[in-house]
């Protein structure tokens, strides 16, 4: 009898250490692709800005915006000036 609890409280400890496990692993809820979707979208929509001020909010999401344009503009420029095409 004393074998059969030893070996319950073996598979209880281990099913708990499992759930733990998984339960762990799976705190950040999705792929790397979805959590990085789900910044870059928080992001853009000004999440992170005050949500009391309306100003606030369509500042930042015009800033990021024009910054995201201007990033590109350079990005452009650079591969036209490193193939030499204008």
């Amino acid at each position: 009898m004393a074998a059969n609890d030893k070996e319950r409280q073996t598979v209880t400890e281990s099913a708990r250490i499992l759930e733990r496990v998984n339960h762990e692993s799976n705190a950040g809820s999705g792929t790397v692709i979805d959590r990085a979707v789900a910044r870059t979208k928080g992001h853009f929509t000004a999440r992170d800005a005050d949500a009391g001020d309306p100003i606030e909010i369509w500042g930042t999401r015009i800033g990021r915006f024009l910054g995201l344009l201007v990033l590109l503009a350079m990005f452009i420029w650079l591969i036209s000036s490193v193939t030499g095409k204008s």
